[in-house]
């Protein structure tokens, strides 16, 4: 396994965090336990859940499972925002359903504090400075360690991290976007923040719902009967097989599935590196139905890509500026000569 720092905080966190949306879901608890005794064994100590995956039960499961082990040892991240109970205010980033979903998380977790307690979605109802309070209080009185936030767009990123420091609390260290060779706007905006303030990078779908782990082909007509695309179309990152299905997709695969063959390693396992050898990336986030396909990821671990690979692989992903970023990319240039 590798390690790098989580943002600032101090803290070393395993390059690949172990995401657990399938557990109570597609994995049970026995077979959740061997997932997490898989990576336990790899030397990951970084997880991955939220409140919403299955109204709490992944919480349920993996505080099961850590409840046997020396807690100080594993960073636990999870997260706030989707409706967990049908209630007027089971939802949201107010101060009342923060601290309300706090004390659940703990509880179902097992655990005193959570490490990294993230805001899932940018809250249009709520003051962000009346959220922002709430978290500093909860790192104050020790429930949480540090604050993240995922799916939030750059100029949201920077007023979090600037309004912390104008408030006095603590900072937001970590950003969860979705990212890979085939979510590459990403790179537009919210990845030059977290460089410039020094963010932790944890990406999700970094396979893109399956579609890097190499079992599509150009001549299926469409998804597999077993696969996250045919059976949950648009969540958690798989993106339909008809607005994935392009002649951009394929030329991306193609890619992977040669160089996956060059190297002797799995079509996600490239992938996989892909991301780990992007700057200022602290690592992805992989979900796993079986035992095997852990096994499968945890071998983008201990070699690396050649900067030829790292060229072909990012040059056929990078997708097409939009403005205003085609103008200030072409503005950059002219000022730099380059």
């Amino acid at each position: 396994m590798e390690y790098r720092y989580l943002g600032r905080t101090g803290v070393k966190v395993s390059a690949l965090c172990m995401g657990t949306m399938t557990f109570s879901m597609e994995c049970d608890q026995a077979l959740s336990n061997r997932i997490l005794d898989c990576f336990d064994a790899a030397g990951g100590n970084f997880i991955d859940t939220a409140d919403m995956y299955n109204r709490g039960r992944s919480e349920e499961v993996l505080g099961a499972w850590l409840s046997a082990r020396p807690r100080a040892q594993w960073i636990v991240a999870t997260k706030v925002y989707h409706d967990m109970g049908g209630g007027l205010n089971d939802m949201g980033a107010s101060r009342g359903h923060i601290v309300t979903a706090v004390e659940a998380s703990l509880r179902r977790l097992r655990t005193d504090y959570i490490d990294l307690y993230q805001l899932h979605n940018w809250d249009w109802s709520t003051e962000i400075e009346e959220t922002l309070a709430a978290l500093h209080d909860l790192v104050r009185a020790g429930k949480i360690r540090w604050i993240g936030v995922s799916n939030y767009a750059g100029w949201q990123i920077q007023k979090v991290r600037d309004l912390c420091d104008r408030m006095g609390g603590s900072r937001v260290q970590c950003v969860q976007p979705q990212y890979s060779l085939l979510c590459r706007s990403t790179e537009w905006e919210v990845l030059p923040v977290c460089r410039e303030e020094g963010l932790g990078v944890v990406v999700w779908s970094p396979l893109r719902g399956g579609w890097l782990s190499g079992k599509y082909r150009r001549d299926m007509r469409q998804a597999p009967e077993d696969t996250r695309v045919k059976k949950t179309p648009g969540k958690g990152g798989a993106a339909p097989w008809a607005e994935q299905n392009t002649e951009k997709t394929w030329q991306v695969l193609d890619a992977v599935l040669a160089i996956a063959k060059e190297t002797g390693h799995s079509p996600a396992q490239v992938a996989l590196r892909w991301l780990l050898q992007r700057p200022g990336i602290t690592g992805p986030i992989v979900g796993a139905r079986t035992v095997e396909q852990l096994e499968d990821n945890l071998g983008s671990m201990g070699w690396k890509l050649t900067t030829d690979q790292m060229d072909r692989l990012t040059d056929v992903s990078e997708a097409p500026l939009p403005y205003p970023y085609d103008y200030l990319a072409d503005a950059a240039k002219g000022r730099l000569k380059l």
